[in-house]
């Protein structure tokens, strides 16, 4: 599996010495995320270059890099570990608290009567505290990104980063919940147990198909907002996508042939979107046959990997196992979506080569840009559920605010976070 590698590298400051670097990196054949000179004297220029990397790919390019007279290895840059320090997130007073008349007010005594308040008019709590603004995200860490079931402490730097997203672009707070239990029965009841605390719940990295259970029993059991991420997040911004692909590319979404391959969290919540959204024919296949069980009982058709790459006009693919598909597998004028992150089922590149009118990776289909607007706008509507229309509403927000010739907006943009959270509430049926 690659991973994010930041390698300092000092050259002598004269021509040609970053292009000899960067010759051994392509032929170790590693892409180049991002490149910056980090300081530079008379003589020598230190590099900061972000690359992809697995174990093999380390030996062989650090001893390359090595052997060249002009270029040293520094070691590899903490910056990421430097922003992680502390953790990403903290909880502040809203109030200002600079007088003894403000203390008695925010707590003792004045703190009873709003307690009162509250329980004689439980609504109440929506107004005056902060229920409305706050959801839990919860994991137990049985599918932590790509790095599969690592446990919940190894995952909470994931669960901070979500909370951090949710806070920059969304004006929520999110708290990580932690949960060292992989019985879906048990974590419902835990998660259940301190649903109060919050106005909405996040269901994040749980594995399958323990995800689907507990997403189901708590939707029956609360009276706030559940949604599984993996799930429901992966699936709206890849409608998205596919929304945007199809002006781009004159294809009708709901008269093709759709095929998913990988039926986990988020490739059967992309099936169930997309026949949500209309699409008549949706493939999946899968090595789990609960999983193909699974598909069949929503709509969907089962095939198998072969029968996938042949039928379907659209593949998308998010299994996790690089290089699954190859080349010689794609049909010609297929659209092609490997989305599986770090590493693709087959790179876009490739997928161009062997015949398909259009490819993509994960990358840039990424579903920050749908929790933050998509919790707030329906947090603010004050819905009791996410609905399907509240889905589709944001991913049709999302496909609209992308620029021309990309299939998504950036994720820095805080204006397309607001257009999802309008696009949810007006869906959800909010007033104002």
């Amino acid at each position: 599996m690659k991973i994010p590698e930041i390698l300092l590298i000092e050259t002598l400051h004269k021509p040609g010495s970053l292009a000899r670097v960067l010759t051994v990196i392509g032929e170790c054949g590693l892409v180049i995320e991002d490149l910056d000179a980090v300081r530079r004297n008379e003589e020598r220029t230190v590099w900061e270059i972000t690359l992809e990397m697995d174990a093999e790919a380390d030996r062989d390019l650090i001893g390359k890099i090595a052997a060249l007279p002009n270029a040293r290895v520094l070691g590899r840059s903490d910056r990421v570990f430097n922003r992680h320090v502390g953790g990403k997130i903290q909880m502040v007073s809203r109030s200002p608290i600079a007088s003894l008349q403000e203390l008695r007010d925010i707590y003792t005594p004045g703190v009873a009567r709003v307690c009162l308040a509250i329980q004689d008019k439980p609504d109440l709590a929506r107004e005056y505290t902060n229920i409305d603004r706050t959801v839990a995200i919860v994991t137990n860490g049985t599918a932590i990104l790509g790095l599969g079931d690592i446990g919940p402490v190894a995952g909470l730097p994931v669960m901070e980063g979500k909370a951090a997203l949710m806070a920059k672009f969304g004006g929520l707070s999110g708290i990580p919940i932690l949960i060292a239990d992989k019985d879906p029965r048990r974590l419902a009841d835990i998660i259940a147990s301190v649903a109060p605390s919050f106005g909405a719940i996040q269901l994040e990295d749980i594995a399958a198909p323990a995800c689907f259970e507990v997403e189901a029993e708590l939707r029956a059991r609360l009276d706030r907002p559940v949604l599984h991420d993996d799930q429901h997040g992966t699936a709206v911004v890849t409608l998205a996508a596919l929304l945007s692909a199809a002006t781009r590319l004159g294809l009708d979404i709901r008269k093709s042939s759709i095929g998913i391959i990988g039926l986990g969290a988020a490739g059967i919540g992309i099936a169930r979107m997309l026949i949500v959204f209309g699409a008549r024919v949706v493939l999946g296949t899968d090595i789990s046959e609960q999983a193909m069980l699974r598909l069949e009982s929503m709509g969907g058709k089962r095939a198998d990997l072969d029968g996938v790459m042949k039928k379907a006009d659209v593949v998308i693919a998010v299994t996790g196992r690089r290089g699954l598909i190859t080349p010689d597998m794609v049909r010609k004028g297929q659209h092609i979506f490997a989305l599986s992150n770090p590493d693709p089922e087959i790179e876009p590149v490739d997928a161009l080569e062997g015949g398909a009118a259009f490819a993509a990776d994960g990358k840039s289909i990424n579903n920050v840009l749908v929790f933050p607007g998509l919790f707030r706008g329906a947090m603010e509507a004050r819905a009791r559920a996410f609905t399907d229309d509240m889905l589709l509403a944001a991913a049709r927000a999302i496909s609209a605010a992308a620029p021309k010739g990309e299939l998504v907006p950036q994720p820095l943009d805080r204006a397309v976070h607001d257009a999802v959270a309008r696009a949810v509430f007006k869906a959800a049926g909010g007033k104002g």
